[in-house]
């Protein structure tokens, strides 16, 4: 088992990209980084593992790891500079913070600087601002990047290279900005704003004592972050973190992070890699001039592609290769080869199919065992077929018609009767209720007599046409007549009065040898009185009481 405390306290950790804080300090860890630790049994192997920009084991970029945890030094002795008049002489650990801005030489000030910077990037101890410094300072300033002590991929004649890019940077590009009040008023280099005199700007030394900025504005031109403890370089009069200026004049291999000075590396992803670096995202083999599948934009060799991410296949359950066509339906993959009809077996490729029971058939085998029938023409409903419903039937939609004129309904009103189906003009020619008289339709406002339909404007009196709708009325040899129709035209008529005697309304008449009279008009010729129920004596055309009979008489 690897003995990880005696490696811990070797000068080793000071190679792999920024030095540790002791062991019992280690904060933030991650178990399986630590558990990756116990596999290795040399620093050699210890070195490779820990260079890598992500954990093997978690994925997680390296930063975001304990073992890179900044020590509390500042970047001025970092990067070799000595203390000058600008430099702070607050010990920022007593105020509570990691950093403090150099040119301030007062608490208050170190305060005023910092409540106009976002409180979340503020490196008070034990707070999220402390956390995001330490990881700017392990990325805007890799140490691979300040001195070859502390890379491993520099090759032994490139070696010169590195020293006189780092020499070179060191001298026209590197420094560290500092804080004062502004003199006069000017305008910010980074946000264009005024700065009013008195207020507190940053200044770079290689620029002109006249270009200031805004605290919160000192950033670097690519990753528009802070530029972490104001360090910076300059490159055509922008202000760049450390890293991206490296990158805009080296490649920077995306697997070890360190710059390529050798002439001959690896173009891969849109990223430069070193030759042999650019490697398998799982199993860290080389994939230089080897075929790889890229996923989440991550390389994978073939192998571990087609173990993590290849899907079985149905049919054979053998697993799909990245050199076969992968056919999926509903969660469910197959080879081309294997994407078969349950039944038949014929391929299903590029062709219509149907799923039933999780298993697949070609439309054939389908429909002659699942799929259901139209109720007009008794045929299958083929895949894409439009189907019309109603309550527990369907049909084709040419099926859908009226059973008497055959007319295809779609979408028009219909009315099923029995097992049938009418389009509205069909069913009322058929089933709707008719006029007797003039045989057409009775929408409403219908007459019933003797059992028979009539419209309200046909019912009416068989000799003057008047509508008999709502009026006493009677018949004659089956035709209906007004009451006034039938009087003059069928009913006895009144000897005495002459008027017809109908006899509505219950009217009583007397009849004596084919005569007639109404029971108010059968009175004494006389004396004019009524006779009815009486005897009564004719004297030719009239009638009169015995009384006036014997009066006549004598």
């Amino acid at each position: 088992m690897l003995d990880l405390q005696r490696h811990i306290d070797c000068p080793l950790w000071e190679v792999l990209g920024s030095p540790l804080i002791p062991w019992t300090g280690m904060r933030y860890a991650c178990i399986k980084v630590l558990h990756a630790y116990c596999k290795v049994f040399d620093q050699e192997e210890l070195y490779d593992l820990v260079v890598r920009k992500t954990c093997q084991e978690c994925k997680c970029p390296r930063e975001t790891h304990a073992v890179y945890h900044e020590q509390l030094t500042s970047v001025r002795e970092r990067l070799g500079f000595k203390h000058d008049s600008n430099t702070s002489r607050v010990d920022p650990r007593q105020m509570g913070y990691t950093w403090v801005p150099p040119g301030i030489l007062t608490s208050a000030k170190i305060q005023r600087y910092f409540d106009v910077i976002p409180s979340e990037k503020v490196p008070k101890i034990g707070t999220q601002g402390e956390r995001f410094r330490d990881k700017q300072l392990v990325y805007q300033l890799p140490k691979q990047d300040l001195a070859l002590a502390f890379c491993k991929h520099v090759e032994e004649t490139n070696r010169s290279s590195y020293e006189d890019f780092v020499a070179a940077r060191n001298e026209i590009a590197l420094d560290i900005g500092y804080v004062k009040d502004t003199p006069a008023k000017a305008q910010c280099a980074g946000c264009g704003d005024m700065l009013n005199q008195g207020e507190m700007a940053v200044t770079a030394p290689k620029f002109r004592d006249q270009i200031l900025w805004h605290p919160r504005c000192f950033k670097c031109t690519t990753c528009d972050e802070l530029l972490v403890d104001l360090t910076y370089c300059v490159h055509d009069d922008q202000i760049y973190c450390e890293r991206h200026y490296a990158e805009l004049l080296k490649p920077r291999c995306n697997a070890c992070d360190e710059l390529i000075f050798s002439g001959e590396y690896t173009k891969a992803m849109s990223k430069d890699w070193h030759s042999g670096h650019f490697c398998c995202w799982q199993c860290d083999e080389s994939l230089t001039g080897q075929r790889y599948v890229l996923r989440d934009e991550h390389p994978y060799c073939i192998k571990c592609y087609e173990n993590v991410f290849a899907n079985v296949c149905e049919e054979c359950n053998k697993t799909i290769g990245i050199d076969s066509k992968d056919l999926s339906y509903k969660d469910k993959h197959w080879h081309e080869a294997c994407f078969l009809c349950n039944k038949c077996r014929i391929s299903l490729v590029d062709k219509q199919f149907g799923s039933k029971a999780d298993k697949i058939y070609c439309g054939n085998c389908y429909d002659a065992q699942f799929a259901s029938r139209c109720d007009g023409c008794g045929e299958i409903f083929r895949a894409g077929t439009k189907k019309m419903e109603y309550k527990t039937r369907q049909w084709h939609e040419k099926c859908f018609c009226c059973c008497v004129c055959k007319t295809a309904i779609g979408t028009k009103s219909f009315i099923p009767r029995e097992q049938e189906i009418y389009c509205a003009g069909c069913y009322e020619e058929k089933y709707a209720t008719r006029c007797i008289k003039c045989k057409k339709i009775i929408t409403s406002g219908g007459v019933t007599y003797k059992n028979e339909p009539w419209h309200r404007e046909c019912f009416t009196c068989t000799h003057c046409q008047v509508s008999l709708a709502g009026q006493r009325f009677t018949s004659r040899d089956e035709k209906p007549y007004c009451a006034e129709c039938f009087g003059e035209l069928f009913a006895k008529r009144c000897t005495a009065c002459v008027k017809p005697i109908t006899g509505i309304g219950g009217t009583r008449f007397i009849s004596f040898e084919d005569r007639h009279w109404h029971n108010d008009c059968f009175i004494c010729a006389i004396c004019k009185t009524s006779l009815v129920g009486r005897g009564f004596i004719t004297d030719e055309q009239d009638v009169i009481c015995p009384e006036c009979a014997k009066q006549k008489l004598m």
